[in-house]
C-alpha cells in the first residue's frame, strides 16, 4: 500500500463515514490544529519521565477521538462511538481529576509565569498554546451537544498544571509590569 492516494490533489479531502470536503473548510481546519497539538504533545512525551509520559500518552490517544469527532460530517454524527470516536464527558471530568491530582504535588505559582524554566515545561507550554489555537479553531466546526470545546480547554489547563509540576514549587515566577 502506498502513502499517497491522490485523492486530495483537487483540494479536498475525505471525512469519516463519507463525504469530502474543501481542505481549508471548518473540520480540517480544526482536526488539523490538533493534530499539530498531538504532534507538540508527543515531543514533550518524548522528553518526559515515565510517570508523565505516561498521561502524554493517554492525551495523544484522546485526541484521536477528539479529531474522529472533528472528521466526521454532522450528518453522520450519530454513527459515532463515545470514548472512541466521539468525545465523552467522561473523558473531560477525567482531564480535570488529572489536574486536581496533581495541583496537589506543588504550590501554584501566585504571578504570571514566563514559560522556560526547564526544558520539559517549555515543552508543555508549548503543546498548551498550540492547544489552544486548537481550541479557537474548532469553535466553528462543532455541533451542539459536543464536549469538543470543554475537552480542550480542560486540556490546556492540564498542560499548564503539569509544566508547572515538572518545573517545581522553588522556580521564580515573574509579574507582568504595566
Amino acid at each position: 500500500m502506498k502513502i499517497y492516494t491522490r485523492h486530495g490533489d483537487d483540494g479536498t479531502t475525505g471525512l469519516l463515514y463519507g463525504g469530502r470536503v474543501n481542505k481549508d473548510s471548518e473540520a480540517p481546519t480544526a482536526y488539523g490544529a490538533v493534530d499539530e497539538a498531538q504532534a507538540a504533545i508527543g515531543l514533550a512525551r518524548a522528553e518526559a519521565e515515565p510517570e508523565l509520559a505516561e498521561i502524554l500518552l493517554l492525551i495523544e490517544r484522546d485526541l484521536w477521538v477528539l479529531m474522529g469527532e472533528l472528521a466526521t460530517d454532522p450528518g453522520s454524527r450519530a454513527k459515532l462511538t463515545p470514548g472512541a470516536t466521539l468525545v465523552t464527558d467522561e473523558m473531560v471530568a477525567s482531564l480535570e481529576s488529572t489536574i486536581d491530582s496533581i495541583s496537589e504535588r506543588f504550590d501554584p505559582p501566585t504571578e504570571f509565569v514566563v514559560p522556560g524554566q526547564n526544558r520539559i515545561g517549555a515543552l508543555l507550554d508549548v503543546a498548551r498554546t498550540v492547544v489552544r489555537r486548537a481550541e479557537r479553531d474548532s469553535m466553528s466546526a462543532v455541533v451542539d451537544g459536543s464536549v469538543v470545546v470543554p475537552y480542550l480547554n480542560r486540556l490546556s489547563d492540564l498542560l499548564w498544571t503539569l509544566a508547572r509540576w515538572q518545573e517545581g514549587t522553588s522556580l521564580p515566577t515573574r509579574s507582568v509590569r504595566p
